[in-house]
């Protein structure tokens, strides 16, 4: 049996690595991002995987991997983003930026955690493809929640799209570096 808590770690290290050098690059230049324009970008992001997937060929010299590690990143910025709201400047440092990083991927993973054993790692089950469906499925379920000005009669608000959005993708990473 594969060790899902070693397997997770690795790839949220991946991912916040990443993060972590794009903020060295780019300062927290996301802050002005309102989080609408978040969840587009996520969209972006898994619509290239859905067309990566459906003709099987890649024209820019970046792949699935690292589309599902950009889902992951725009997640977290947007559970911050929903925390803080948005900001018209970089209001925040490096370490600021990355100790939000750690609390809302801490959050996430531990809902994953809950999830998995209820669930009993059917993820392990699923195909790459299926996880793209769903994370598009949570985007439009999203949308719907902004453009009702994040008000639900019965269901989960964008916080927890998002963070099925990020374990979905960090399950495609998984699969990514471990194999089927």
């Amino acid at each position: 049996m594969p060790d899902t808590v070693t397997q997770f770690e690795h790839v949220i290290g991946l991912c916040r690595d990443l993060y972590a050098k794009k903020l060295q690059d780019y300062g927290p230049s996301w802050r002005i991002m309102r989080p609408r324009s978040v969840t587009d970008q996520i969209f972006i992001k898994t619509n290239r995987i859905r067309c990566l997937e459906t003709k099987g060929e890649s024209k820019i010299d970046e792949g699935i991997r690292s589309e599902f590690i950009a889902i992951v990143n725009y997640g977290i910025i947007g559970l911050i983003q929903l925390e803080k709201g948005y900001s018209d400047c970089e209001d925040i440092t490096i370490e600021e930026a990355l100790d939000l990083y750690d609390k809302y991927m801490t959050i996430t993973k531990e809902l994953m955690y809950a999830k998995n054993h209820d669930y009993d790692e059917a993820w392990r089950s699923m195909r790459i493809s299926s996880y793209t469906d769903l994370i598009l499925m949570k985007i439009y379920r999203t949308k719907q929640i902004e453009n009702n000005q994040g008000k639900t009669i019965v269901s989960e608000g964008i916080d927890a799209n998002y963070m099925d959005m990020i374990n979905y993708s960090l399950f495609g990473l998984i699969k990514i570096e471990y194999g089927e």
